[in-house]
């Protein structure tokens, strides 16, 4: 399956800026009594300020031009109340969407880190890390700004511009016609280049991935660039990366910003008209000064929101944009789906591979056809050349990916109808380059397991050496606290292979799956391994992927996998001249 995120932008059908925005809203519906409280007062807000011009008007009318100073005092005390319930309502807006915001950022990143663990290893094979993480952090952040910043604004001015709009046409048909003409050239031209605003978004938070995505690879491999000089090809990929995404920066920013400028020149270009018009019409007694000074707020107050809809806009559009690229992930599924148990076969084994075939992509099978079977309690080997196929059937027991035709049967049943949880408390698997999380040895000794996850360190120490791993923890200096750091700099290869050989074998597998296991220690402690892998209970099957031939000596059967074929080796001689002709073809 195609769990490439920048191909499938490219060829999935676009959705309108409408409809993304109403699944989005649907991921804060359990927030709706409080964005009701928010929009009644932004509403509040928008009412009582329109209707601070329309009494400044009445009271130049009537009170000003004759001198009535009580009652121009009384309406400056009737709008110092009115502006104050106002800053009351706004500040209010402003609290219950921040925390709006960061609610939905909150469940926005949960169901984001939801879907990635539902995700299987292909969708990981064919995604940067640098770019998901900017997805993670970036891109919802974007979408937090706009609903604790942006939203009640675009609200709350569009409000104020349709009572302003409301107020222009009542007060005078004509003049308020002409005001509002400019807003149609407006309208126009945010309808014809929204999509580009929000294209040239889409590009930058892209780049930005790419750019994130970038550093994270090249410090991943800073060691291997330090140790073969090559700082200037890493410089070269983060220049040319840097460039592209100050490219699309200067593109985006250029587009969020086209607006503004526009806005105001039709803003000041409707004040002309409004000020023409209006003095013509007092010349000729058809309106007062009072009401015109009433209609050039109403027509700012119209204009005004204009402007700050330009801001806004282009970050409705960033905010989309990045909603397009969370919503990518959000709307994949799985291709490892639970299947409904079906009968259950009792002369299948532990496991069995009944006519399987299997590629990574349609272009190239990797297994073609492969049919085995492993019995409880056995030691198998699988050997061959590199890219012969061994860690994709080990992958295919541990079902970290499905077989493209065919079947995988555990314990009778077919692989598909166990759960992620039961399937891990049947099969060990122990990668060739473990990984381990920042905390101690304890910490990721027990990741996965919560048999021991109330177990002092007395008590598991004690459990250690049951299991026969006493020998293993006592290499460590501070046994199970000693510290361990994501980056492995802490503790050796071969350290961090141990503690993900003790956290495989503490789980007590059925299979245990390891894919050259002992390919980064010495041989005092590989010896370690062996012994402690032959102390491991009657019942526990041993897959053993490995180049060094020693390591499979004592196998019960080994597995000779090349060109996409599974076939048994018989002895360990044969297997070695198996070995060496494959190596000759390939």
């Amino acid at each position: 399956m195609n769990y490439d995120l920048n191909q499938l932008s490219k060829t999935a059908p676009k959705t309108s800026t409408w409809a993304g925005l109403k699944k989005l809203i649907q991921l804060i519906s359990h927030e709706r009594r409080t964005l009701l409280f928010a929009l009644f007062a932004i509403l509040t807000n928008s009412t009582l300020n329109l209707l601070g011009p329309l009494i400044i008007g009445r009271t130049i009318d009537k009170y000003v031009q004759h001198k009535d100073f009580n009652g121009v005092i009384h309406n400056a005390i009737l709008l110092l109340c009115m502006y104050i319930v106002a800053l009351f309502t706004s500040y209010k807006q402003t609290t219950l969407m921040g925390g709006v915001g960061q609610r939905m950022l909150f469940t926005l990143r949960n169901s984001i880190f939801n879907k990635l663990q539902q995700l299987p290893v292909g969708f990981f094979n064919q995604n940067k890390a640098g770019d998901l993480i900017s997805r993670v952090n970036n891109d919802t952040d974007k979408l937090n700004q706009f609903f604790s910043q942006s939203l009640m604004q675009f609200i709350g001015n569009i409000s104020t511009m349709i009572g302003a709009g409301i107020f222009l046409l009542l007060i005078k048909v004509e003049l308020g016609a002409a005001a509002l003409s400019p807003a149609l050239i407006i309208l126009f031209l945010t309808i014809i280049l929204s999509p580009w605003i929000k294209r040239k978004n889409a590009a930058n938070l892209k780049s930005t991935g790419g750019l994130s995505g970038e550093i994270q690879e090249s410090l991943n491999n800073f060691k291997v660039i330090i140790a073969f000089n090559r700082r200037d090809y890493f410089r070269k990929r983060f220049d040319t990366v840097n460039k592209e995404n100050y490219q699309t920066a200067i593109g985006a920013g250029l587009a969020n910003n086209v607006f503004v400028p526009v806005y105001g020149l039709f803003a000041s270009i409707a004040q002309l008209i409004v000020l023409s018009f209006g003095i013509y019409l007092i010349s000729v007694g058809q309106f007062s000064i009072g009401l015109l000074v009433s209609y050039l707020s109403y027509a700012t107050n119209f204009y005004n929101p204009l402007r700050q809809l330009a801001a806004l806009w282009t970050n409705f559009q960033l905010a989309m944009a990045g909603w397009d690229r969370i919503a990518q992930i959000l709307q994949l599924e799985s291709d490892l789906p639970l299947i409904e148990q079906g009968i259950t076969d009792t002369n299948a084994g532990l496991l069995e591979f009944r006519h399987v075939h299997f590629s990574y992509d349609d272009s190239k099978e990797i297994l073609h056809n492969v049919c085995f079977k492993l019995e409880q309690g056995k030691t198998y080997a699988l050997v061959g050349p590199t890219g012969g196929g061994k860690t994709t059937t080990a992958s295919l027991i541990a079902r970290l990916y499905d077989a493209s035709k065919g079947l995988v049967l555990l314990d009778g049943k077919d692989i598909r109808t166990y759960t992620a949880e039961e399937r891990s408390l049947k099969i060990g698997f122990i990668l060739q380059e473990p990984f381990l999380f920042s905390g101690t040895v304890k910490d990721n000794i027990l990741y996965g397991n919560d048999l021991y996850k109330n177990h002092t360190n007395e008590q598991l120490e004690k459990v250690i050496t049951d299991a026969n791993l006493g020998s293993l923890l006592a290499i460590f200096e501070n046994g199970l606290d000693t510290p361990v750091l994501s980056s492995g700099d802490s503790i050796s290869l071969g350290q961090k292979q141990l503690i993900a050989f003790m956290r495989a074998v503490l789980r007590n597998p059925q299979i245990l799956i390891l894919d050259e296991a002992t390919a980064n220690i010495d041989t005092i402690t590989e010896k370690l391994l062996s012994d402690i892998l032959n102390k491991l209970p009657e019942t526990t099957t041993r897959v053993i992927i490995a180049h060094r031939l020693n390591t499979i000596e004592n196998a019960d059967e080994i597995f000779f996998v090349n060109s996409g074929e599974v076939i048994r080796a018989g002895s360990l001689n044969d297997a070695m001249d198996l070995l060496l002709q494959g190596k000759r073809v390939s």
